[in-house]
């Protein structure tokens, strides 16, 4: 294979800047072009050029696979918008990549914008990066993945098929790879447009794309910006051994718009590959980014809502300390909102971050962002704090332990360590929730179990990810858990449990690029949505006893025999703040989210043995001082929270 090699002359370009602003120095993408194809304008690339004018075309790049069985390679359609002005001036340009399932059926974005044509040509992109983007000397290439829209084969749902759906595109962007004119023809199209440099970035499941094409280190993948993306696609279906209660051929289907006739074999695979049991398998793995962490060369922007109950947080805080652990370079937004696009919950400060963030890794300008605040937390709605790391330095994992209270089933929480051989129970009831049990911390009840501290003396921030370890006996062959931290206290939050999951739409709309008659670059503006609780479940785990010793197979409960098992807490970044209260609370199914045990059965702790294990910021000597044998929990009563009754997962109910 040949590669383009980059230019070996140092660019160097100064810019007249805003006052204030001085020159600016450049550091040449790979691949880069001796004359860049970009002006600047205070600091960031300007808009020198035709939006109306823009070439715009298809290419068909083959992926490497056969998911449809017609013994024909599959080919995808990469369709390309790109400035007709540089390519008249011979001036190379970077690639911005989007590479989706949903082009054609549930759309992208608040509006749900799907591709239009004009004829076979390319007339409607998606999203305003087009708009806004190429003006400024980029390209944007939206791929449809493999068995979706205009792409041949059939839906791998995070698979193979679908990492190469990407890959190869960026492949044929650097020139090792071919790409064709036309879907079954052999006229080949070349990239020689191309400067080498690709940025991907997308949410949901295009964002877990973009995460699997950089788990393969490939060459010119500068930078990705996944947004609400998973990490890890058993994560999404399963936790520690138990199902959610929907699978991945359900989501195959719905971007292959009901199916394609000659996918029932690919279909086939992706159902017997989700057991339904909750073992991690081959089918996992290899939908399994975190692995591969360490071959990422790109740097990293993940965005993320701690509401996100569809893409749940354990995604971003397990990927993040992967990318960590490898060194690589990145930078991190997290949101009070729910599985919402920052261009729908703060679209200035997005889109202009954004701008420096691809001007810096893709057109090679030294703008320093890297070296800014690593993280940008929302703390309140619309309150933004900015942090030089996350978590933060200092930070430990800490173990709390559970004891037993006044009230049978309303235990205490903090680092006493519980009685030797004091145990409580609850048992596993059909139609009780994490709302249910939350909701009257005061009244003792056979479904769950709580553990609460006294009032806070100061504030509590848990940031990262924790676990909960418990020694149960259950009293069935079958047997579910789940853990849930609750703040308890008055605040107004963002409403993530809401309709709109933290944002409203609105009427009135702003334009972000320039538009022409088939492709408008201005959306419907939004608002931000609170709602005032007495409490806020903000982290949540659930597991399958059988798999307390692997996930990869089960071991069968014995009845009245006790075991051991520690499973994950999602991600999270929360401060309790002073007169709060911290509760942990432990129960069976948690209905809506995970399916009942066969045989639910009623479940004694050994409290001793069991404990919370919790990411606090500044270490032990930031938790409270248990709360004395004397005290019951002493909570308020019901209290006003979220709408969380329902079933919040499922294939990405928002795109």
């Amino acid at each position: 294979m040949t590669h383009r090699r980059p230019s070996r002359a140092l660019i160097a370009l100064l810019a007249t800047v805003a006052s204030g602003i001085g020159a600016l120095t450049f550091v040449p993408a790979a691949s880069a072009a001796a004359e860049q194809a970009f002006q600047l304008r205070s600091g960031v690339s300007d808009p020198i050029y035709s939006y109306a004018n823009a070439i715009r075309e298809t290419v068909y790049v083959p992926t490497g696979f056969d998911l449809d069985g017609d013994n024909v390679i599959d080919r995808v359609a990469a369709d390309i918008i790109r400035p007709s002005e540089a390519a008249q001036q011979g001036k190379k340009v970077p690639v911005i990549m989007d590479a989706s399932p949903y082009y054609d059926n549930l759309g992208r974005g608040n509006e749900s914008e799907k591709k239009t044509y004009n004829g076979q040509q390319p007339l409607g992109f998606p999203l305003f990066y087009d708009n806004y983007f190429v003006p400024r000397g980029y390209a944007v290439v939206l791929v449809d993945l493999a068995g979706t829209t205009r792409s041949e084969g059939c839906s791998d749902i995070g698979g193979k098929s679908d990492v190469a759906s990407a890959k190869k595109v960026i492949d044929w962007l650097n020139g090792s790879a071919d790409g064709f004119t036309t879907k079954a023809g052999n006229v080949k199209a070349s990239a020689a447009w191309s400067t080498g440099a690709t940025g991907m970035i997308g949410k949901s499941y295009d964002g877990t794309i973009a995460n699997g094409v950089a788990a393969t280190g490939v060459p010119g993948l500068k930078t990705i910006v996944p947004i609400g993306a998973i990490s890890s696609w058993y994560d999404y279906y399963r936790s520690d051994g138990v199902s959610f209660g929907f699978n991945p051929v359900g989501l195959a289907n719905t971007v292959e718009k009901g199916g394609r006739a000659d996918c029932g074999a690919q279909k086939t695979k992706l159902t017997n590959g989700a057991t339904s049991n909750g073992d991690y398998n081959a089918f996992w793995a290899e939908r399994d980014y975190l692995p591969n962490a360490s071959k990422v060369k790109a740097s990293v922007f993940v965005v993320h809502g701690q509401g996100d109950l569809n893409v749940k947080a354990l995604h971003y805080g397990q990927w993040w300390d992967k990318l960590a652990a490898a060194g690589v370079t990145r930078k991190i937004w997290l949101t009070q909102a729910g599985h919402v696009d920052p261009f729908d919950f703060r679209r200035s400060v997005w889109v202009d971050t954004l701008h420096r963030w691809f001007d810096r890794w893709l057109l090679g300008v030294n703008n320093g962002i890297e070296n800014e605040p690593q993280a940008t937390i929302e703390r309140a709605p619309d309150t933004w704090v900015n942090e030089p790391t996350w978590p933060l330095a200092g930070t430990e994992q800490v173990n709390l332990r559970i004891r037993k209270g006044q009230v049978a089933g309303l235990g205490l929480l903090g680092t006493t360590q519980a009685t030797p051989g004091s145990t409580e129970k609850f048992t596993d009831t059909a139609g009780q929730n994490s709302a249910n049990w939350a909701a009257n911390p005061n009244a003792a009840s056979t479904a769950r179990t709580l553990f609460s501290t006294g009032p806070l003396t100061k504030d509590l921030r848990i940031s990262g990810t924790g676990s909960v370890t418990v020694r149960v006996t259950p009293t069935t062959s079958t047997a579910h858990l789940s853990a849930v931290l609750v703040d308890y206290g008055p605040a107004t939050i963002r409403n993530y449990a809401g309709s709109g999951e933290g944002i409203s739409t609105l009427a009135n709309e702003s334009c972000w690029g320039e538009s022409t008659p088939g492709d408008n670059g201005c959306y419907k503006n939004t608002a931000t949505t609170t709602t005032n609780v007495g409490l806020e479940v903000f982290a949540r785990g659930w597991a399958d006893l059988a798999n307390s010793e692997s996930l990869t197979s089960q071991t069968p409960i014995v009845p009245g025999q006790a075991r051991t098992m520690t499973f994950r807490l999602a991600s999270t970044d929360h401060v309790i703040p002073k007169g709060h209260r911290l509760a942990v609370i432990i129960a069976g199914t948690d209905a809506g989210r995970i399916v009942a045990p066969a045989n639910r059965p009623t479940v004694t702790i050994d409290l001793g043995r069991s404990f919370v294990t919790l990411p606090v910021v500044g270490g032990a000597g930031q938790v409270p001082p248990a709360a004395p044998d004397a005290l019951t929990p002493d909570l308020p009563g019901h209290l006003p929270q979220l709408d969380l009754g329902g079933n919040q997962n499922g294939d990405f109910v928002r795109r």
